[in-house]
């Protein structure tokens, strides 16, 4: 029996968590996330978890398992999710996944690229230039030799600008050329759900959502995450940016006008990564339900 996945992707405050739920228990199945930021415990709020309500509608994996102290990558999360995965698929020929972190999905549904041996000094070298000059120096500097990973990866994230330098540098070619090399065949077929709006709509949903975050107690959960900023976990937009207002840089009003831009500019981010997937299958957010289990009962079937 052919088992499959149904992968939800699309920009972050689209609808993605509602859908999935929905089609969970259409399917009467269970849901992955893959999305990194809601794996850690510490942050519900600034994250847009999915609520306990939600949670209660239909089994989720993936959600608060981790801590923000705990030490986890894509690599980890990939074995980790396969192996849930082949449970799941023992009771179930459809499984739900959804999030919006495009590189965890892809290490999902195709697997992790291979990438050369990079000399140390490389990275020690960046390491030193970014205690120096600051992240945006090794940002202009990416944007420069790989504009194609500099509009899709999450800029405000150290590690992941200094790893796409490091090969970039060490190889002297794009961190972007050795993307989707191979496909892993994996033991199900994915059926991969988008969910888009107007550019406009998209902007809109994402400040409305980040007011509700700030009513639903944001700053609140960043204050008690203060003493642990420098954590990796916590460099993420909601957040950093509330830490600049509590450590006096900024005012909150100017903190919640950047959390509204920054998450506007890592949707156009999300939407350019997820758009060279050439077997999805897009729907405007308003989409009827039926119109999507319709599109994806004629994949099974055929």
């Amino acid at each position: 029996m052919i088992k499959y996945l149904i992968s939800i992707i699309g920009p972050t405050a689209i609808g993605k968590t509602n859908l999935s739920i929905q089609l969970a228990r259409h399917f009467k199945t269970e849901i992955i996330s893959a999305d990194s930021r809601q794996f850690y415990k510490e942050m519900s709020i600034g994250t847009a978890a999915p609520t306990p309500e939600e949670l209660s509608l239909a089994t989720h994996h993936f959600i608060h398992h981790k801590s923000i102290e705990d030490d986890y990558n894509v690599g980890a999360f990939e074995q980790d999710a396969l192996n849930k995965l082949d449970e799941l698929f023992k009771n179930h020929d459809i499984v739900i996944m959804v999030g919006g972190s495009g590189l965890y999905v892809d290490a999902i549904t195709k697997g992790l690229d291979d990438f050369p041996d990079i000399d140390p000094q490389v990275r020690t070298e960046l390491n030193s230039k970014i205690e120096k000059e600051g992240l945006e120096s090794l940002q202009k500097q990416l944007k420069v030799l790989d504009p194609m990973t500099y509009e899709t990866i999450a800029l405000d994230n150290p590690h992941r600008v200094i790893r796409a330098l490091e090969v970039s540098i060490g190889t002297g070619k794009p961190f972007s050329s050795f993307l989707n090399k191979k496909s892993t065949k994996r033991p199900f077929n994915t059926i991969t759900i988008g969910l888009t709006a107007e550019r406009s709509v998209i902007y809109n949903r994402i400040n409305q959502r980040v007011d509700i975050m700030m009513d639903n107690g944001l700053l609140e959960e960043a204050k008690s995450l203060q003493c642990k900023q420098h954590l990796n976990a916590l460099n993420t937009v909601g957040y950093k940016e509330l830490f600049n207002y509590l450590n006096g840089d900024w005012t909150l009003d100017f903190a919640i006008s950047e959390i509204k831009k920054n998450s506007r500019r890592f949707a156009k981010r999300q939407l350019t990564w997820f758009k060279k997937n050439k077997n999805c299958h897009w729907f405007d957010y308003n989409s009827s339900l039926e119109s999507i289990i319709e599109t994806i009962e004629n994949e099974v079937i055929n």
